[in-house]
């Protein structure tokens, strides 16, 4: 006989209102429905409905990774800390790590990615290049303190990810591996039905080559993403603008100090620069001017240092675009303080002739504190002409020439990317969009093995360092990623690949007859492999209605008063299409038009 899964008994209680700390649709509906509960910050719960879902992904993931010869392990979450300090992670990873010890005064952590583990592995069992390649992979939770966790499932301090890696003996073998990883990410996408595009990345604290991300296209999403018409695709902190061509200053006038006074914006400079100085040919504009940002640098073990950051004053330097530059080291602007404590940088007057001339790096010397670097934006090529601080109060500079006046210390790309700026590869204007990343694949190369060790024999007998790629899927995030595209203004509506059950059946009213028809009906479509769930509860037809738009299985059959005719009703949660069916037989009609949709 069928055990049926009854709403009457089940682990799940529907909410009205919506949790105070949700940001998103998806974190909202998630909790509402029953799917996953708080337990802290950036820490959940899965409940029945919820794990549904979630090993659903869980084995899609893990088809498509046996599919391409994949192995699965499984590392443990409470890791030592010295091959994490081989790496220098431990000290890299800075304040998202959560460490801790044992009763004995060792240091531990708990995981956020399992390089080092993957690579002792391999060290411990393998020797030879006949071993090779090799790819294995876990479905685990990872661990990391997060600062703000936010969005529900999106930014938690504990997930669930798929991590991979693959081994080869040389770089071709590598490139090989990527490529298969990435068609087996393409089918994995595929089948979670989202909208997703692939787009170059930053490596980041993961080290590496060759990197792209999985982004589903999504409003909400914390991750922005440019594209072209003529396909070129990244992450827009790792867009690398096409700096222009050097010009030709030889015409250029010696720099010349003006007057500012009271010029605390960008927008105040210009207009007193037109006022007192008016061109011939135009009006001078924002992108005439060079400003110089401060921030202070703060490395993983506490050490700091002082950058200033030369743009046109057109722009803004990106945020995140400065956090991926400057990784692992956190950039944080200067604030009032920090310009009380360092005089030579005059605030709102700085400029790039003192700066390159040293002035400024003897006098934060003196002080005591660290080295000013200077760094430059791409389009602040030779023989640029600028209006720019004269490193004193109520003073600008004019005709202030790159390359003649003042040089950097390097160049730093991290100005703001906007809409209608050039793609880098001159496949057209881009524009922006806003994404959540999926998956994020690496060709790592040879730093984790080299620091651990890894090496085996080639077929010369020579002794060759393993080459390494590194592949990751958010699961649990996937979850809230297909909710967030999926759900609409009454609940969450799954695709039928992901949804926990794919019918739901409701029994309406007070008739014995109707529950057992439902009954029945539900045990039929149990016995043809349709995953069944029996809204049987003691409820008013209204709140059953309401609580299947909540819970958002694809398809939902109502027995109610129509079983009188001798028919039921069949809504689609998605299309909100509704058709009636004859009850005798709706079962096969059912299976039919499942397997049709």
């Amino acid at each position: 006989m069928a055990v049926i899964t009854r709403l009457s008994s089940y682990f799940v209680r529907t909410l009205r209102e919506d949790p105070a700390d949700a940001e998103l649709p998806s974190h909202k509906w998630l909790v509402r429905a029953g799917y996953i509960r708080r337990v802290a910050p950036g820490i959940y719960s899965w409940l029945p409905l919820g794990l549904r879902v979630l090993q659903k992904v869980e084995q899609i993931v893990r088809e498509e990774m046996d599919a391409i010869g994949g192995q699965e392990v499984r590392f443990p979450g409470l890791l030592p800390r010295e091959p994490y300090e081989a790496t220098h992670r431990w000290t890299e990873y800075g304040p998202n790590l959560f460490r801790l010890h044992d009763r004995k005064g060792s240091d531990y952590l708990l995981g956020p990615t399992h390089e080092e583990m993957f690579t002792l592995l391999v060290k411990d069992l393998y020797s030879s290049y006949k071993d090779l390649p090799l790819f294995l992979y876990q479905i685990q939770i990872k661990y990391r303190d997060e600062a703000r966790p936010r969005a529900g499932l999106l930014r938690g301090r504990e997930f669930v990810m798929k991590d991979s890696y693959s081994f080869d003996v040389d770089d071709a073998g590598l490139v090989e591996s990527y490529n298969r990883h990435r068609e087996a990410y393409v089918r994995i996408f595929d089948r979670l039905g989202l909208e997703y595009v692939i787009v170059q990345a930053m490596s980041g604290a993961m080290g590496g080559s060759a990197s792209e991300e999985f982004l589903a296209v999504c409003d909400n999403g914390e991750d922005t993403f440019v594209r072209s018409p003529g396909g070129y695709a990244a992450n827009v902190e790792a867009v690398r603008i096409t700096p222009p061509a050097d010009q030709d200053a030889s015409d250029a006038g010696p720099a010349r100090a003006i007057d500012t006074p009271g010029t605390p914006t960008i927008a105040d400079l210009v207009a007193v620069v037109n006022q007192k100085l008016p061109r011939a040919d135009r009006a001078w504009a924002a992108a005439d001017t060079l400003k110089n940002v401060v921030f202070k640098l703060v490395s993983p073990d506490g050490r700091t240092e002082t950058l200033v950051i030369g743009l046109p004053g057109d722009r803004e330097v990106d945020a995140k675009r400065l956090e991926a530059a400057v990784s692992p080291a956190e950039a944080v602007p200067f604030a009032d303080d920090d310009f009380l404590a360092n005089p030579a940088l005059v605030k709102g007057y700085i400029g790039p002739v003192s700066l390159a001339s040293g002035a400024v790096e003897q006098v934060l010397g003196e002080q005591g504190t660290a080295k000013v670097r200077y760094l430059l934006d791409p389009r602040v090529v030779p023989g640029s002409r600028w209006v720019t601080g004269a490193n004193v109060v109520d003073t600008h500079q004019v005709d202030v020439v790159a390359g003649r006046d003042f040089t950097a210390d390097g160049v730093i790309d991290v100005a703001e990317i906007r809409q209608g700026d050039p793609a880098p590869d001159g496949s057209g204007p881009l524009s922006l969009a806003r994404g959540i990343e999926m998956g994020h694949i690496f060709q790592l190369g040879r730093k984790y093995a080299d620091a651990l060790g890894l090496k085996v024999l080639d077929a010369n007998g020579k002794l060759v360092t393993v080459t390494m790629g590194s592949y990751g899927v958010g699961v649990s995030r996937a979850v809230a990623a297909v909710a967030e595209a999926t759900c609409d203004d009454k609940g969450l509506a799954w695709p039928r690949a992901l949804a926990p059950f794919d019918v739901q059946v409701v029994a309406t009213g007070k008739d014995e007859a109707v529950l057992a028809a439902a009954e029945q009906l539900a045990s039929e479509l149990d016995a043809a492999g349709v995953a069944v769930l029996l809204d049987d509860r003691k409820a008013s037809p209204g709140v059953k209605f309401a609580d299947a738009e909540v819970l958002g299985m694809p398809t939902v059959v109502i027995v109610g008063r129509g079983l009188a005719d001798g028919v039921i009703e069949v809504r689609d949660r998605t299309s909100g299409e509704r058709t009636e069916l004859g009850f005798e037989g709706a079962a096969a009609k059912l299976v039919a038009l499942l397997t049709a949709g």
